[in-house]
Formats: C-alpha cells, structure tokens, sequence
C-alpha cells in the first residue's frame, strides 16, 4: 500500500501551524535533557493552562468534577496529567505514554578521579547505545546533587555559550592499528567511557592536585563536596541545542527525539483539548523505559494506578472493583517512536513494512524481538476503529515493524499497561540514527503525531 507524504497535503496555514509545533517541540527538548527537566517543564506548561496539583487537592480535602485538570507527578522524574471527563471513569478513560528518559552516560557514585595529569568523571552507561558515538564530542553535565541539610542543588554545565564542555578522548588513529580490528560493539569499552573535565593543577597541593582543583571549582560555584557525589544524579549528555537539518528545513537534528517527541507531541495534545471531553484524558510521560520501565518511576511502578485511584476517589466514584474496571476498559496508545527507515542500512529493513520520514505518523501492531517476544501486539478491531479516527480527522498515518524479523527489535512501555487487559497499540514518530547522540526526525511527522494524539483522546469513547 502507498501512503502520502504528508508535506504534499499541506497547505499555506498547516505549514504555518507545522512550524510553530516545531519551533515549540525545539524550545521543550533543548530545556528538557534529562527526565527531571522534561517534568519541569512539563509542570510550567500544564500550570500556565490551568492544571492543578493534584497532591494539593488531596491535601485539601477538594474534589473533582467535569473539566477539572490536574497534574500528578512522582519523584520528579515522571508525570501524568489528567482531565476530567463527563463519563464515570469506569466505563473507561483515555491514555497517551510516553517515556521521557534516554540513552545517555550517568556518573558513578565516587566518579572523580585524577590520572597523568588529567581529571576525570567515572561513568556507566544507561540504555542501549554504541559506546563508540560518545567519544570525541561535547559533552555537557545535568542533573541535582542532594546535600545532608535537605538542599538539592541543581546542575547543568556545557549548555550556555559561555561554559566550557566535557568528553570523552578515543585513540588516535595512528596507533589504533589493533583497536581497528576489534568489533564496533569492542572498539570502546564501558570502563573506557571516562569523561575529561580539568586539567589544570591547584598550586600548593601536592597529591593529586588537578582534582583538588576540580573540587575547589565545584566548591566555589554550587557548594558541593565530594562526599556529595554520593547522594547525586548527574546525567552526561550531548552538549548543544537541537538544529534543523537539510536544506530546505524539513527536519530536526537533536538529542533525546527517543522518547521526547512524543512526549511533547502529547503535551501538546493534552493542552489543546479546549472543551471537556466525554471520557476522561490521562497522559503519562514515565522514566526508566530504556532500562526496561524498573524504578519506582518506570512503568512497572504501581504510581499510575495508584493516581488513577486518587482521580475516581476525588470524583466520588472509588472502589477496588470500579478501579479494574476503568482501567480494563481504557484505550491507549503507548506512543514511542519508531525506526525510520534508512537507505543506508537497507539491509535491516523490511521495505514494505517500514516507517518513512515524512509520512505521518507510524502505527506499531507489535514491537518485541524475531517471534514477537515481549511485544503486545495490539487486537485487530482496535487497529480498525484507529483507522476510523485517523481518517476522520484528516491525521496521515503509516504502519511499520522494527525491521526485519530476526534483525533484532525492541520494546517499549505497551505490554506493561496491557497486563490490565486495556486496548494498546504503538504509535510514534519515526526515527534516523535512533540512540545516537544526535537523531534526526522530520518536523511532518511530529506534527501529525501532534494531531493524531489530540483526535484519539477525542474519539476514544
């Protein structure tokens, strides 16, 4: 079957809407390198169009009625907005997910170190990435450092044009004659991921002087320790804003489109539900996914369904039973992003069943790995009333696999809610360069994710 490319159907004022999602969804990810940020600024956006703190609600002792909308987040790090619907929750609500972590380097609890006249921050990777990418770039540090007296100071160095930049050395390649014949998977090790951050000695120290430097500096600027390290979350992550790619500006270069593009895409939606909506909206931007959704903050956590208990106590409505109920009644789209597929790496796709850039967005049935392991795989008659919806609000969609068969695969946050016996599908944006430092999507397809997740938390009745 073909599909259209979606920047053939556009007209002058949908290019203009295009842009601005663009230029939105840019803002959000350059603020937003690590999950705790992404929360932030998904906090400032909700509470500028009306959400309230849910914790706050509970404390008061307040209810909830129709058109209410309120935020939920957990630990920082993940969150859920809801609106209330004219619907008893029980006959089901409406969810979008997304994941807001990526694949990224965090330092280890005792990280610093001097050697040969260098100081060092030790690392270990998180998620699955080509260790070989992250060496010789810029590098930045983000993230908050939790002192003994309560304080949590916040960190972020390498992204104003005025900071210096961290990385990571490789071997030069006239000596790399043995280094060359490793594999791609050996050519740079995890315990080789040492991050260079000083170099300059402190005068008058004698034992390892550069790094007595480097903790002066910390010292000075944020008033930490090195005992510190110890009660600290500091993500390493591609220093840089995110850049339009190509000539002619129809894509968008940056680091983290691997959840966050559609975490925003969902942010969007939700906010641009005006009216209140006959069933209930949740959207959940979660953490931990790339690690397999573990934590108190992945998916696997009990704080969604804990929430949505909250939400039915709040509008009158709670009990054990209502609760499964709402929750197998629910429709969902786990909305992850998918592979694009690239002319370069032909070999790995299957053509016919594979996402394209600029053809909207990209419906996954099933994800797993060769026999469909760990996938959902999403019912048929779910898949056909999605067709109904999308068509009916104009919303350009593609279907694709992730790859060939025994390619390898992946998966995401969809079985994980499915385990309440609720209708889940994926549904994202497809992706170039997926878990590089940098990946490349295209602005079309963000923007009708943008509008597919807007006409489902409508339709899904």
């Amino acid at each position: 079957m073909e599909r259209t490319v979606a920047w053939n159907t556009y007209n002058k004022t949908e290019l203009r809407k295009l842009e601005t999602v663009s230029k939105e969804y840019r803002a959000f990810l350059d603020a937003g390198k690590t999950e705790r940020e992404c929360v932030t600024g998904a906090i400032a956006l909700a509470k500028a169009a009306g959400y309230r703190d849910l914790k706050e609600i509970i404390a008061e002792n307040g209810h909830l009625r129709a058109g209410d909308r309120v935020y939920a987040d957990c630990m920082g790090k993940a969150i859920m907005l809801f609106i209330v619907g004219k619907k008893p929750m029980e006959k089901g609500f409406n969810i979008i997910g997304a994941h807001i972590d990526s694949p990224r380097m965090d330092l280890k609890q005792n990280p610093l170190y001097e050697d040969s006249g260098l100081a060092y921050l030790d690392t270990h990777y998180y998620g699955g990435i080509k260790k070989y990418q992250w060496v010789t770039i810029p590098l930045a540090l983000h993230g908050v450092v939790a002192k003994k007296d309560g304080t949590v100071v916040n960190v972020v160095i390498g992204e104003d044009d005025s900071d210096p930049v961290v990385g990571i050395s490789d071997l030069l390649i006239h000596l790399s004659a043995e280094q060359l014949q490793k594999k791609a998977a050996e050519a740079i090790g995890g315990e080789d991921l040492n991050v260079i951050i000083g170099g300059i000695p402190l005068k008058d120290e004698e034992k390892e002087p550069v790094k007595a430097n480097m903790l002066k500096i910390l010292k000075d600027k944020y008033g930490i320790e090195e005992e510190d390290f110890l009660s600290a979350e500091i993500e390493v992550v591609p220093a840089g804003k995110s850049r339009e790619l190509g000539l002619d500006r129809s894509m968008i270069i940056g680091y983290g489109h691997d959840d966050r593009v559609c975490a925003f895409a969902q942010i969007k939606a939700m906010l641009d539900v005006r009216n209140t909506p006959e069933a209930t909206c949740c959207c959940i931007l979660a953490d931990k996914e790339e690690i397999g959704s573990v934590g108190a903050t992945g998916m696997h956590a009990k704080y969604f369904e804990n929430t949505v208990a909250e939400i039915m106590n709040l509008t009158g409505e709670y009990s054990e039973l209502k609760l499964r109920r709402a929750l197998t009644n629910a429709h969902m789209l786990s909305c992850d992003v998918s592979a694009g597929f690239d002319p370069n790496f032909a070999g790995v796709f299957e053509k016919k069943n594979s996402a394209f850039l600029g053809q909207g967005v990209c419906f996954n049935k099933y994800t797993g790995a060769r026999g469909k392991s760990g996938s959902n795989d999403a019912n048929a008659e779910y898949m056909a009333k999605l067709r109904k919806w999308m068509d009916d609000a104009k919303v350009r969609y593609q279907t694709a696999e992730l790859g060939k068969v025994d390619a390898g695969g992946g998966g995401t946050i969809a079985y994980i809610c499915a385990e309440y016996g609720m209708e889940v599908i994926d549904s994202g944006v497809a992706v170039l360069s997926m878990h590089a430092p940098w990946e490349i999507i295209s602005k079309a397809d963000l923007y009708e994710a943008f509008k597919a997740y807007r006409a489902f938390l409508m339709k899904a009745e």
